[in-house]
């Protein structure tokens, strides 16, 4: 295809995001997904069925992920105290300094580009991102696929 589409831009511009995080994690013999988990694991526990879904992961991503995370010691599971099926994903001590260190990352990415533009622009871009989002939330929830003939 020889024309930009929203889907070439979304995927390109993901990609050069990602080769930066992952280039800054490999420093530190980490990755952007171990980065990403860490973010999004919370302070109280986070159930481990519900940290995939959280970051867009299939099941059996997360899980090898955050097996090598239980390895590095930055992770520990303990069984949910509310359901004892359940098991409960918490940061460690090591877990907890990394976190910090991939909160600043993204804050300092962050500051970076809202250097580079004007906030209408900010403000463009998310309106673009929450269209694009919508839409596909409500093609997903009225259970059909895009029109291709």
């Amino acid at each position: 295809m020889k024309t930009k589409t929203f889907d070439y831009a979304l995927r390109a511009t993901w990609g050069a995001v990602s080769k930066m995080y992952n280039r800054t994690a490999a420093k530190f013999d980490s990755t952007m997904a171990t980065g990403f988990a860490l973010l999004n694991i919370d302070a109280e526990g986070t159930p481990s069925t519900a940290l995939g879904p959280k970051m867009g992961m299939e099941g059996t991503s997360i899980s090898r992920l955050l097996k090598s995370m239980e390895e590095r010691g930055l992770i520990e599971r303990k069984p949910d105290p509310s359901d004892g099926r359940g098991v409960l994903i918490y940061l460690t001590a090591f877990g907890r300094e990394k976190r910090e260190f991939s909160k600043q990352t993204v804050l300092q990415f962050n500051e970076a580009i809202s250097k580079e533009l004007t906030t209408e622009k900010i403000d463009h871009f998310y309106e673009v991102i929450d269209c694009i989002t919508n839409y596909c939330s409500q093609s997903q929830e009225q259970n059909h696929p895009l029109n291709v003939n």
